[in-house]
């Protein structure tokens, strides 16, 4: 079947190569491992590879192993049964049960504690798990892929990771291309994140000088994907013009390009002493409804507060006054938090 990258936006030479051995390896159950830094986007490369397997009308079953407790992974892989525990007041299926026929993906292996590794290992050889508390083995049919941004020869070397399960999981290895490797991807992705931004907030679409474009291209986005997503976002927001220049960039940018951040000169309009209430001109101005305008500053006061306090939320509660559960929850409904 054709391979189906939906969601995965790039032209570069280098993503290329991985959409080339993506369109081999996907038709076979063969398993693999994929490698890259933290948010160039694994789980969506995994997605395209179930999605353009045989089992692509089975499950896709994700488990972030760095994010659960080592305690309780063993339990979200494989199971348990009725009494293994206090508190396992019934039996239920792991993740391995639920993938059964599709794919399992097991993101940030890296972060697996070494006993809970050789299970892995018997489930990728014997294809059979046990729950735990269990007596007894069942068969499970699925295509373990796994990813992680570490570099496991290194943690193998160092003892922190399984030899003979990493050779296990290496049989095809992708490795996803850092975002600064991607050359003018970044303003593809940029305009794509951009154009979705301006259209979920109801406004006009920004587009991006030629000076903002060289800046964004020289950045070198330590963050990749994930970084340039939420930072287009935040422009979105606090972008007062029609287009982005370089005054609008944060001064990360401007010092990563070795340059001292431009100011952009104070609007007429706040030009006079003291504080100047909004008035109805200027909601009428941005064609807003009362509730969106004021949504507008609160959200604009909210970013500016994190970002003078580094995104530490404590701290940003502070500064606004107001706790720090009201903040996570302004930050959750207006879609400001980071993914």
């Amino acid at each position: 079947m054709a391979l189906n990258i939906d969601g995965i936006i790039g032209e570069s030479p280098a993503l290329q190569e991985v959409f080339r051995v993506l369109a081999k390896v996907a038709p076979t159950d063969s398993t693999v491992l994929v490698t890259g830094e933290s948010g160039t986007g694994k789980e969506l490369l995994v997605r395209a590879l179930h999605r353009s397997s045989r089992r692509h009308d089975k499950p896709f079953v994700p488990i972030n192993c760095g994010a659960i407790p080592k305690e309780l992974l063993e339990s979200e892989l494989f199971g348990h049964e009725k009494g293994a525990f206090t508190h396992a007041i019934r039996s239920r299926p792991g993740r391995f049960e639920l993938a059964d026929g599709g794919t399992i993906f097991l993101d940030e292996i890296g972060e697996m504690d070494f006993s809970l590794q050789v299970k892995i290992l018997r489930v990728l050889q014997e294809k059979e798990i046990e729950r735990v508390g269990g007596t007894s083995t069942k068969k499970v049919d699925v295509r373990v892929v796994a990813a992680t941004n570490r570099d496991l020869e290194g943690e193998v070397a160092a003892g922190r990771f399984r030899e003979d399960l990493f050779y296990r999981l290496n049989v095809i290895p992708l490795q996803l291309p850092a975002l600064r490797e991607r050359g003018d991807d970044v303003m593809l992705l940029a305009r794509h994140f951009l154009k979705g931004f301006c259209k979920e907030r109801e406004r006009q679409g920004l587009c991006l000088s030629p000076q903002t474009e060289a800046m964004l291209l020289s950045y070198s986005w330590p963050g990749n994907v994930r970084e340039l997503e939420n930072f287009m976002e935040r422009l979105s927001i606090l972008c007062d013009g029609a287009c982005i220049e370089p005054e609008d960039l944060p001064e990360k940018i401007w010092k990563d390009a070795g340059k001292e951040p431009l100011k952009r000169p104070a609007p007429a309009a706040a030009v006079p002493a003291g504080f100047a209430w909004p008035k109805l001109k200027d909601m009428r101005d941005k064609e807003l409804a009362l509730k969106e305008f004021l949504e507008n500053i609160e959200d604009r006061l909210i970013l500016e507060a994190l970002e003078e306090v580094d995104g530490v939320k404590n701290q940003a509660a502070e500064v606004l006054g107001i706790k720090r559960t009201t903040l996570i929850e302004k930050l959750k409904k207006r879609k400001l938090l980071d993914g």
